[in-house]
């Protein structure tokens, strides 16, 4: 990639910078909450920038040009100078052509949500799969965007074979790099997505449990609380990427894996969904996901929905999901916590820092992964050894009978659902008790 780009690419940053917050509400997009840039806010200051103005607005349709219309983009350019402020970010996506009429008009960087967002996974990534998914999303965002980047667009000059003449433009050479970046990067993450999917495969027989949620809810800690496995936990958005699993031991259970995903937040960029399909690759496949939401926060069913879009967005919404209520420590009046009950029936308090609800999640837990359980009669020959050996190694035969006459075998078993397909075969009879 040309030294030129990666120094811009990786000049991407709010970090230290002075920064104006732009939010703009529409019909289809409302503002959350009373406050219009707490989100926004937050993800700046994660990202480093230091807040130092704010301007919201309500339009039916955007401006096409400048997103915000003629009189607030004076309005923002006033402020800008006032502030002296070196980046202006807003809380919505805005389209290259509006960043570039934008810059021009304010004469400082403008930054939009996805790239604030894409920056922040940038500075958490710490792993090489977590990194080649972060580079790859920056990619994709930036190819479109490249053209505001550039102010050297003079023509090459020289080449060789086939590069004579006019030549090609900066700006078309550096297309041509990220174009085959990206197909680099993909072909590489497909391989981590293979074996991701391998590794997960291979657990099969185990149970597995993934925490999924919005940014911040407190997955980590309460993975910690279950299962000490001591991972990284800060009061930040994004604290993780990884995915990182666990033995989780339940009493009259037995042993489950349990796995933290990176956290979720409302618009996340797609680019973003798709690179991190191999680290989300554990929530894909658990046999039970645990939606952990914090129940203190104002905005809690608006992130359950945020949370629930991009699980239906990675296949996931069939999957059997417990609602973990965390953080019921900071709640001083619980009515708000009854309201939570009340819309999601199947749903547990706790307060991963206290301790409190936390071994009511342990037999919820029990007793939605039982749910996939089933009492079976299975009947086969009494010669059929691959078959019996095969149930006395993955389920519970509580009751065998053989009938001499008939030269068949009888068993009374616990099993998983999943395990009757594998037992279909024209020498095998299955009956459900």
């Amino acid at each position: 990639m040309s030294k030129s780009f990666e120094t811009q690419r990786n000049g991407w940053t709010a970090s230290g910078e002075r920064a104006i917050l732009v939010s703009v509400a529409l019909p289809h997009r409302p503002w959350p909450t009373s406050d219009p840039c707490d989100e926004i806010r937050g993800l700046a200051e994660t990202a480093g920038a230091v807040i130092v103005g704010e301007l919201t607005q309500k339009r039916q349709e955007i401006e096409v040009s400048t997103y915000i219309g003629a009189g607030k983009l004076r309005e923002l350019k006033d402020l800008v100078v006032a502030r002296d402020a070196d980046v202006v970010i807003f809380d919505n996506d805005l389209s290259p052509a509006q960043v570039r009429n934008l810059e021009k008009e304010l004469g400082v960087k403008v930054l939009d949500r996805s790239e604030v967002i894409l920056d922040i996974f940038a500075s958490r990534a710490r792993t090489v799969e977590a990194r080649l998914q972060v580079e790859l999303a920056q990619l994709e965002y930036s190819l479109p965007r490249l053209k505001r980047m550039w102010t050297h667009l003079s023509r090459q000059t020289g080449g060789g074979i086939g590069l004579r003449g006019p030549g090609e433009t900066q700006l078309e050479t550096d297309r041509r790099l990220v174009a085959e970046r990206i197909r680099d990067l993909k072909a590489r993450l497909a391989v981590v997505l293979a074996r991701k999917e391998r590794e997960v495969q291979s657990r099969r027989r185990e149970y597995t449990v993934s925490l999924v949620g919005y940014t911040n809810a407190g997955k980590s800690h309460l993975m910690n609380a279950l299962t000490g496995a001591g991972v990284y936990v800060k009061n930040q958005l994004f604290s993780t990427l990884d995915t990182r699993t666990r033995r989780w031991h339940i009493p009259h259970w037995g042993r489950v894996l349990l796995s933290d995903t990176v956290g979720f937040i409302r618009d996340l960029p797609h680019h973003l969904v798709a690179s991190f399909r191999a680290t989300l690759a554990e929530a894909r496949h658990a046999r039970l996901l645990l939606h952990v939401v914090d129940a203190s926060n104002p905005q809690a069913e608006q992130q359950i929905d945020a949370v629930t879009a991009v699980l239906k967005e990675l296949g996931c919404s069939n999957q059997p999901t417990l609602l973990v209520l965390n953080k019921i420590d900071r709640l001083e009046d619980r009515s708000r916590l009854r309201l939570l009950e009340g819309r999601h029936p199947r749903c547990v308090a706790v307060s991963a820092l206290t301790g409190e609800g936390l071994d009511q999640l342990a037999d919820m837990v029990v007793e939605m992964l039982a749910e996939d359980f089933a009492e079976a009669e299975i009947i086969t020959s009494a010669g059929n050894g691959k078959v019996l050996a095969y149930l006395n190694a993955h389920a519970e035969v509580y009751r065998q009978e053989f009938h001499d006459e008939a030269n068949e075998v009888r068993l009374h078993c616990h099993l998983p659902r999943r395990l009757l397909q594998q037992l279909r075969d024209p020498s095998v009879r299955i009956r459900l008790l």
